[in-house]
């Protein structure tokens, strides 16, 4: 591998440094982003089985927010729900938009390292082949094997640049989708609380009373 990272010159160190980065990257948002972790299904049960019971307070709400982000999007929306239904809508909306930004943590820089990766090694490749052109215009051409061997290590840049690339798509579209489906189920489950406590739909535009 040493050897590699040598042959492919000083541009493979940015393209090595980007792979470790993704490498974390894609090992923490594998950690984090558990629908088990971020939106319990035993929460909205729970929260309905206090309300029944008349037992929920302050330090139910309190371990409720500290349980997970979908618990901190519901507390949210208890809080405010003596305001009525739109107040509690509009703060559920503005808690929801918190915890979406944080599920998307790190993923614009997994994006960034997708895009930038194979220009680095198509700079490197640039660079290397400009070397062996020069070489050609002092020696010439007379050794073709040294040649061929300026022209492989030229391609190495682009190769390793591609196959950091590759993967780091992959899952930046994997965990948007993630991330995609984790928030439409806590939209859902807000959307039970809401009509939960307030049962009361509004009427359409239109309807009649």
């Amino acid at each position: 591998m040493q050897d590699l990272v040598q042959s492919g010159g000083w541009m493979m160190l940015p393209i090595l440094i980007c792979s470790v980065v993704a490498l974390a990257i894609v090992a923490e948002r594998f950690w984090t982003l558990r629908p088990s972790r971020l939106a319990p299904p035993r929460t909205l049960p729970q929260v309905r089985d206090w309300l029944k019971k008349s037992q929920l307070n302050g330090q139910r709400l309190k371990q409720l927010r500290d349980e997970s982000p979908l618990g901190r999007i519901l507390a949210t929306g208890l809080i405010n729900a003596r305001h009525g239904r739109e107040i509690m809508k509009e703060s559920i909306q503005e808690e929801a938009a918190a915890v979406v930004h944080e599920l998307e943590k790190y993923l614009s820089t997994l994006g960034t390292i997708a895009t930038i990766a194979p220009l680095l090694g198509l700079l490197g490749t640039v660079m290397g082949m400009i070397t062996v052109f020069a070489a050609i215009m002092i020696h010439g051409t007379g050794d073709a094997a040294q040649l061929a061997g300026g022209i492989s290590q030229a391609l190495l840049t682009t190769a390793a640049g591609l196959m950091v690339a590759i993967p780091a798509v992959f899952f930046h579209r994997f965990f948007l989708r993630r991330v995609e489906e984790i928030t439409v189920g806590m939209e859902q489950n807000a959307v039970r609380l809401v009509d939960l406590v307030h049962g009361d739909r509004e009427p359409a535009p239109g309807s009649a009373p």
